[in-house]
């Protein structure tokens, strides 16, 4: 049997079928939690950074998309055993097997009313908190590190009763866009369909103050909001109307955008942040991935462009560490893994010039993860080295590739 590589987009002939080729990942593994999760995010944990020896363990925090409202959930979940999928040649496979254990999913549920469009959770004080935006156009804060605990004990606990800490419902209206300041601990940033935005700040005594004048500039529902990483006072976000906006909160709502870029030719979906870099990665329906240095924000051209894609970008997320690499996911099917810092040289031009179909690949795309359904959102594990997590209709995929 032939076995060779399929590029997406190419037609498979009679008798050929798509198989993941396990080689090319360092650890692959699914994940099920009944109700798809249009939204997640990674929970820090106490268990060190930097980490690469198997087998790992993951804290996430989802929101389900359930038929009906009442049955919606905030889903935190432990995944333990995560072994790596690369055998040792020289060792006993099949008392390897015999001995292996299977990974763990262990979660606890909070029953929340409407379904979870979005959600973050970040560390203030001794509280992992998440803000949850829900269809029902409110902004639910929860405290879930007593989840998180009810995780860690053995045996059947009863079901976690969970009041939320804070609930907005200035918005009147539902959203997708909201973030945390990793600067400024409890300071809450929400977008909605309305085209405003709620900026949040946490008060003496540990409640919230959410400023009812809206932050507005953009004409069409804001998609996705971003803090600065060194800037305390300034965030990015995209909209429908298919700018990229720059805000200082220090001016007031009506007159704080300082910076606004047409980005893309139809909505702007989401963008990310580079940490170490200042460079904002942005993607639309148009299935394009632009690369924006704020430097030079105003000039008319990204100063990276790709159109892999053939359906709208569902999340972009900078590498935590690695500040030219990214990952990118589409309405395609494709979760896709990029290096800025690679270019084409001379060699391998030549040697593609008998393949259009590879010639045609930009030489900065690393990898093509395939095998889910309509994938929503992915974010590196901010802890385990390499390491992806990325959620669909068809549930959670965790893995770590050769090429990162």
């Amino acid at each position: 049997m032939e076995i060779k590589a399929y590029i997406p987009g190419g037609e498979l002939t009679d008798g050929e079928e798509l198989v993941r080729d396990e080689s090319a990942y360092h650890m692959y593994h699914q994940a099920q939690t009944g109700d798809p999760c249009l939204s997640f995010d990674v929970i820090r944990d106490q268990l060190g950074n930097d980490r690469s020896t198997y087998p790992h363990t993951a804290y996430l925090v989802a929101g389900t998309q359930a038929e009906k409202a009442h049955l919606n959930s905030i889903i935190v979940m432990k995944m333990s055993n995560l072994f790596s999928n690369c055998k040792d040649p020289s060792s006993d496979s099949e008392s390897e097997d015999e001995d292996e254990e299977m990974p763990e999913l262990k979660n606890e549920m909070i029953s929340i009313n409407g379904s979870v469009n979005r959600l973050r959770v970040s560390k203030i004080a001794d509280k992992d908190v998440v803000a949850c935006w829900c269809e029902t156009g409110k902004v639910h804060l929860y405290d879930i590190s007593p989840s998180l605990q009810s995780l860690e004990v053995t045996g059947q606990q009863k079901p976690l009763i969970s009041k939320p800490l804070h609930t907005f419902t200035g918005h009147q209206i539902e959203g997708y866009a909201v973030d945390w300041s990793n600067l400024v601990p409890g300071r809450l940033a929400s977008g909605d369909c309305k085209k405003n935005i709620h900026v949040w700040k946490l008060q003496d005594g540990g409640s919230w103050h959410v400023d009812q004048r809206p932050f507005t500039g953009h004409t069409d529902s804001v998609e996705d909001i971003q803090w600065s990483p060194n800037e305390s006072n300034v965030f990015a976000s995209c909209s429908v109307d298919s700018t990229i906006r720059i805000w200082d909160i220090r001016a007031v709502p009506n007159q704080a955008c300082m910076l606004s870029k047409d980005a893309h030719s139809s909505d702007v979906n989401v963008i990310s942040w580079n940490k170490k870099e200042p460079f904002i990665l942005s993607g639309g329906d148009d299935g394009v991935i632009n690369v924006w240095d704020l430097r030079q924000f105003k000039a008319t051209s990204p100063v990276a462009k790709f159109k892999h894609h053939t359906g709208p970008i569902t999340s972009v997320e900078w590498h935590p560490t690695d500040s030219t690499v990214f990952a990118a996911s589409g309405a395609d099917d494709q979760l896709t893994l990029w290096d800025l810092a690679v270019e084409r040289n001379q060699e391998e031009t030549s040697a593609s010039v008998a393949s259009a179909e590879l010639a045609a690949i930009p030489p900065q795309l690393l990898f093509i993860h395939q095998g889910q359904k309509d994938i929503k959102e992915l974010h590196w594990h901010p802890q385990i080295s390499g390491t992806i997590i990325s959620t669909a209709l068809s549930g959670f995929n965790i893995f770590k590739t050769i090429s990162v």
